[in-house]
C-alpha cells in the first residue's frame, strides 16, 4: 500500500519559517501527498508552490483553543479562501461543547458551512478526543455528521496525545459514512498510521511524513 496519498503534511509550529513552508511543499508534491497545512500567513506562497500539482492546501482556523467568536473564525476563513485555501480545518469552540452548549456549536457551525459550500472549498471540523469523553465524541460525529461536513479530524495536535485505533473506531462507527477521518495526534510511524488507516482513517496529519514514507518503502 502506498502511503503518501493519506498524508496531509502539517506545518504548524509557533514560529514557523517560510523556508520550511517552501521544502515541506516541494517534499509533499515529489512525494505525492494528498495536502499541507500551514499558518494562515503562509496560504498563499503555498498554493504558489503546489499550484501545477494536485495537492491541496490547508490551513486552520480557530487554531489551536477553539474559542475565537464565531465572527472572527468567518474573517479568518474568507481570507484563506481569497489566499487560496483548499481546505479549511476550523478548531470547534470546545469551551462551548464542556459547558453543554450544543447548540452554540450548532449555530457555529450553521453560519460558517454555507460559506465555505458557496465557495466550493473543503470543511474539516477538528475536536480534541484527548480532552473529550466517549459521549462528547459520539455528540459531535452527531452533529457535524448530519450537518455534512467533509472531515472530522481527530485532535490539533497540541494536546501531545497520540492518536489511537479506540478513537478513530469510535468515530468511524458513529459518523455518517459521507464524513470522512483524519487521525491527528503524534503519528510518526507507518505502523500508526496503517493501524489509524485500518481503523477507518482516511487521511493522517504530520510532520513527519517523510519519515513514515521512508519507513513504508
Amino acid at each position: 500500500m502506498h502511503i503518501a496519498p493519506y498524508l496531509n503534511y502539517t506545518i504548524l509550529e509557533p514560529a514557523t519559517l517560510i523556508a520550511d513552508v517552501e521544502k515541506n511543499c516541494v517534499k509533499a508534491i515529489n512525494n505525492k501527498m494528498a495536502s499541507v497545512c500551514v499558518p494562515p500567513i503562509f496560504v498563499k506562497k503555498a498554493k504558489q508552490i503546489v499550484a501545477n500539482s494536485n495537492v491541496k492546501v490547508a490551513t486552520v482556523i480557530g487554531f489551536p483553543l477553539g474559542y475565537s467568536a464565531v465572527e472572527a473564525k468567518l474573517a479568518e476563513i474568507l481570507l484563506a479562501i481569497v489566499d487560496g485555501a483548499d481546505v479549511l480545518e476550523m478548531v470547534i469552540n470546545l469551551t462551548a461543547l464542556k459547558n453543554n452548549d450544543w447548540q452554540y456549536l450548532a449555530n457555529e457551525l450553521n453560519t460558517i458551512l454555507p460559506i465555505v459550500r458557496s465557495k466550493q472549498k473543503c470543511l474539516k471540523i477538528i475536536i480534541e478526543c484527548g480532552i473529550l469523553t466517549d459521549d462528547e465524541v459520539i455528540k459531535c460525529c452527531d452533529l457535524y455528521g448530519i450537518a455534512g461536513v467533509d472531515f472530522l479530524k481527530t485532535s490539533t495536535g497540541f494536546e501531545k496525545k497520540e492518536a489511537s485505533q479506540k478513537q478513530v473506531s469510535l468515530i468511524r462507527k458513529h459518523l455518517s459514512n459521507s464524513v470522512k477521518i483524519d487521525a491527528n495526534g503524534g503519528i510518526n510511524t507507518a505502523l500508526l498510521a496503517y493501524e489509524l488507516i485500518h481503523a477507518g482513517a482516511d487521511l493522517i496529519s504530520s510532520n513527519n511524513c517523510i519519515e513514515i514514507i521512508k519507513e513504508n518503502s
